[in-house]
């Protein structure tokens, strides 16, 4: 069964409102085995709805449209359905007796245009709302099954989750679910993981393999059909393994893990602290850490050494250094992250300095430069991202956890051109 959703709402497309809704009910249709190929966004507009209603039911078995249906007059999703439909709205005195209840046990007097909520198109089945006002829709316009929500995400999963899944699943005799696995990595660039990975999205059919990149890091997708979740895992298994193989510590998790809560815990497990020393991150990878529940364990603090004087005067980096190499270098990033290991005494210690914009500091607008110190040595890597200032400072923050990752687990970040500025202890690898 292909299952089509359109959300109603001209705030969706002014970006007033995330539409949350959209990948809530694919999330969900993927769980059910349900196909899942299209969705819209239509504004409050009776025409425009009315014709994406009909251009959805003449393509797909089900459309599940999402909000629209509450009592003001640019709540249009019942008009279109009408219209669409080409039949007469009805009214049911039963829900507007609901509906004066519902008022009257909170001791208010309910306006006259709620009773746009008891409209329906004929023909139409009302869907019982616990949450709201607004009871639900499941009528049949050709060929198709059509159902009406609430756009209130606490309205529409319940009713999603108990009436609208379970009905199709029934109607298509569905007896398959999709698993999605997300194997997460970072290193390279998309197009270059997409080369290593290519004779697997050509041949792998099920499951099948697709690249997702997003702030500095590349998503690997892996989704399988089966009958049942053991069954669909069992197909991802291996050809995960081979991916796992091919991209080595470019991998660091999978599906809700994090970079930050996967470096505590490699932390933990060898009993080391951490401490960061920021310049142009302004404390940005202390509190990517710090979100972490339990990171209290691990994580020892942080200096926000914005200006020169603090970097010399707080951390206690050499103004011989800064002289002779400048702020935005190795050289110093590599004496801001051993410095900020002896004052915050942490075992590792992350640094990171950089000319963020929009004007230039002694490097290019990009440039950044992060040190990692552990017990094994110090190492700093110079970088250079595109983009306006927030965008250069996020990716520099996920590059920072990352390469303070690569450092922890041994696997540092490759050698010779890509390893800028080396101060290894004797046991350095």
């Amino acid at each position: 069964m292909i299952v089509e959703v359109l959300a109603i709402g001209t705030e969706l497309l002014l970006g007033q409102i995330v539409n949350t809704n959209a990948a809530t009910i694919g999330a969900r249709l993927a769980e059910a085995g349900l196909d899942h190929y299209h969705q819209g966004v239509v504004g409050d507009n009776l025409e425009r709805i009315a014709a994406a209603v009909r251009f959805a039911v003449s393509r797909a078995d089900a459309l599940i449209v999402t909000g629209g249906i509450g009592p003001t007059q640019d709540d249009l999703t019942r008009e279109a359905l009408c219209a669409a439909a080409g039949v007469e709205m009805a009214f049911s005195e039963e829900q507007a007796a609901a509906l004066r209840r519902r008022w009257a046990e909170r001791g208010r007097v309910m306006p006259e245009s709620n009773l746009r909520q008891a409209q329906y198109p004929a023909g139409a089945t009302l869907l019982p709302n616990a949450r709201g006002t607004a009871p639900g829709l499941r009528m049949r316009i050709g060929d198709a099954w059509v159902f009406a929500v609430p756009g209130v995400p606490a309205e529409m999963v319940p009713m999603l989750d108990d009436g609208i899944l379970p009905f199709l699943r029934a109607e298509a005799g569905a007896d398959a679910v999709v698993v999605s696995r997300l194997i997460r990595t970072w290193g390279d660039s998309e197009s270059r993981i997409a080369e290593i990975l290519a004779d697997l999205y050509e041949t792998s059919l099920n499951p099948t393999v697709a690249f997702l990149a997003s702030a500095g890091e590349i998503k690997v997708r892996l989704t399988a059909k089966a009958a049942t979740d053991e069954e669909a895992r069992g197909l991802i298994a291996p050809v995960e393994e081979e991916v796992r193989r091919r991209l080595g510590s470019q991998v660091f998790g999978a599906d809700d893990d994090t970079v930050e809560r996967v470096l505590l815990g490699e932390l933990e497990r060898r009993g080391w602290t951490l401490a960061t020393a920021e310049s142009a991150t302004a404390g940005s990878v202390a509190a990517r850490v710090t979100v972490v529940p339990g990171a209290s364990r691990v994580f020892r603090g942080s200096i926000v050494a914005y200006q020169e004087d603090v970097k010399t005067g707080v951390l206690g980096v050499p103004e011989a250094t800064i002289a002779a190499h400048g702020v935005v270098s190795e050289a110093t990033a590599c004496a801001m992250a051993e410095r900020a290991a002896v004052v915050l005494e942490a075992d590792v210690a992350v640094a990171v300095t950089g000319s963020a914009g929009p004007d230039p500091q002694e490097r290019p607008v990009g440039t950044m430069v992060v040190a990692v110190h552990t017990p094994e040595g110090t190492r700093a890597r110079s970088l250079h991202f595109p983009g306006d200032r927030e965008r250069v400072r996020v990716y520099a923050t996920t590059a920072a956890l990352q390469l303070v990752r690569l450092a922890v687990t041994g696997a540092w970040w490759g050698s010779g051109g890509d390893t800028h500025w080396d101060r290894q202890g004797d046991e350095g690898s």
